[in-house]
């Protein structure tokens, strides 16, 4: 039997004298895939970073890792090899694309930083190759992504650019760490096959990082499961997806919303400690949900809402050319309505949300908030109003202070808009919403660096609903979370809304979380609304191309 790519050989890490990975073996086989799932903060990311050793803990055991026609253990290499490893014998795909780019420096000049240390190429073939990787994982105007800057794209593009630069040097091992966690079904479906296609050309052996069950069983050959640091189960994929042992692995699958009926959809989804309780049968998860009444007032109401970017200007600060990111978009949200929105990476989704509060200029087209115009609110009027609509950011490390505890993160807005008499009662509702999205109290005293992706996520929904707006944004609110913890966040939100009345504007590229959330679904494509109505009548039975197509690359994992 040939020697494996990756061989991890009882590798444990411990933080401050804390271990918080225990024991995990784990081998990948040239050609080979091994999904590693679990929740977030149960040791997948931490697993992967020891292979590189970009991990800042104690580490134990061996990692061999194939490098130039040899194994050599990772842990015991000095410093100066590193980096000659790290590119080229494995490279990594990582979890938060804007935290992994440099903001300094183009996309097309990051991955070309890489092609011309490792594979020598001029400053013309690194160009050349660049453009190839970008068409090759479908970023649209490649040579304008060359130039921008990771600011200036989607959190989809950015995933995009982090696949091209990890691939760039054919790697023997690719280690993808939630590689398609940000984009839309059929850039996600276009991606895997992209990964299976170079698996199979190279040969190349893949650590598949995913908190998603049905993506994993379409691309693994084998799975290894944790859970809070312990390996609990590992197999074929066919054999965990049959007959799982453990719990938790039946829970990472049944928690998982589902394209079903709208009339089959259940008032909750089961959680982890569902099913750690034996509870997962309970006849809860099965009662129906309640309609939202015809008479419901209207909150917000969007009338040919237009957004435009400008792409060049000349030297005297005049646009040379722009493109339309939102063309004409109108829409009505009511009392305790959710209403989905879905569409491709770059289609004009989170720049709409962003322009419901504020936060980019719009262009023409008007935004109401009951009798309000919120055209006409600026100054103190604004600031009073900030509350009523709030938004759940994409990129939950990029919408924290790194210098800021969470827990003050979380009160400080409720202090600045006096929604408590004392600092101390504003810290006290924060702990109780860190309580309320599945973190401990004493998470209030950290920084967001010590968090994992998904935990930061929940801190930004209890962020925005600690203020108890009349209307909350969603903007892939769910996106980094594993699906346990996404149970129990919908959970929650739908909990919250069926009590204070919210209404919802839903941006996902998750059509079954969508489909779970929503009573209608907006989709758009290029800025311009498609397809607008009931969620059985656009979901479950489409009338455009485009929404047949998303459907049918969002239903290989169900």
């Amino acid at each position: 039997m040939l020697e494996p790519v990756l061989d991890i050989q009882s590798l444990s890490i411990a933080f401050s004298g804390k271990t918080v990975l225990r024991d995990v073996s784990i081998r990948i086989q040239a050609g080979e895939t091994l999904g590693l799932v679990g929740e977030s903060g149960s040791g997948k990311s931490l697993t992967s970073l020891s292979v590189l050793r970009l991990n800042p803990g104690q580490a134990s055991g061996r990692i061999l890792l194939r490098h130039e026609e040899q194994n050599v253990d990772v842990l015991s290499l000095p410093e100066r090899q590193l980096p000659s490893i790290r590119g080229k014998s494995a490279a990594m795909i990582f979890q938060e694309p804007m935290t992994s780019l440099n903001p300094y420096y183009t996309c097309g000049f990051q991955v070309m930083e890489a092609l011309r240390a490792h594979e020598k190429m001029s400053k013309t073939q690194a160009w050349a190759r660049c453009l190839e990787l970008f068409r090759e994982v479908q970023l649209p105007r490649p040579e304008a992504m060359m130039r921008a800057y990771p600011h200036q794209i989607s959190g989809g593009q950015k995933q995009r650019v982090m696949i091209a630069m990890a691939i760039s040097c054919a790697p023997g091992l690719l280690i993808a760490d939630e590689p398609t966690t940000a984009l839309d079904p059929t850039v996600q479906k276009s991606i895997l096959n992209t990964l299976k296609k170079l698996q199979d050309e190279r040969g190349m052996a893949m650590l598949f990082i995913s908190h998603d069950l049905g993506v994993v069983s379409t691309l693994a050959h084998h799975i290894a499961v944790l859970y809070r640091g312990d390996l609990v189960e590992q197999g074929k994929t066919e054999d965990i997806l049959r007959n799982p042992k453990h719990p938790y692995t039946r829970s990472l699958w049944a928690c998982r919303p589902r394209l079903l009926s709208a009339a089959q959809r259940p008032a909750r989804l089961p959680s982890v400690e569902d099913f750690m309780l034996g509870q997962e049968k309970s006849e809860i998860f099965h009662r129906h949900r309640p309609q939202i009444e015809a008479a419901a007032p209207v909150l917000l109401r969007a009338e040919g809402l237009t957004v435009i970017y400008p792409l060049e200007r000349d030297w005297r600060g005049k646009t040379k050319s722009s493109i339309t990111a939102v063309d004409g978009v109108g829409f009505e949200l009511k009392k305790g309505q959710t209403l989905g929105l879905v569409g491709e990476s770059g289609c004009g989704k989170s720049t709409l949300g962003r322009a419901l509060v504020g936060l980019v200029q719009v262009h023409s087209g008007e935004i109401h908030f009951g009798e309000t115009n919120l055209k006409t609110l600026t100054g103190e009027a604004l600031r009073r109003f900030r509350p009523n609509i709030q938004l759940i950011f994409q990129d939950p490390f990029g919408s924290l202070n790194p210098y800021m505890l969470v827990g003050d993160a979380i009160a400080e807005p409720l202090w600045v808009h006096r929604k408590y008499s004392s600092w101390a009662a504003c810290q006290a509702q924060a702990k109780n919403w860190l309580q309320r999205v599945g973190l401990p109290i004493d998470a209030y005293g950290r920084y967001p660096v010590e968090f994992s992706g998904g935990q930061r996520q929940r801190i930004g929904i209890a962020r925005a609903l600690a203020l108890k707006p009349s209307v909350l944004i969603c903007d892939e609110s769910v996106a980094a979370l594993d699906v346990s913890v996404q149970a129990q966040v919908l959970n929650l939100l739908r909990g919250l809304q069926e009590e204070d009345g919210f209404a919802c504007l839903f941006i996902s590229h998750d059509l079954a979380v969508v489909h779970y959330m929503s009573d209608e679904v907006m989709v758009m494509q290029a800025g311009k609304t498609i397809e607008h109505g009931g969620v059985e009548r656009v979901l479950e039975h489409p009338t455009e191309a485009y929404t047949q197509g998303l459907l049918q690359a969002a239903m290989p994992g169900q």
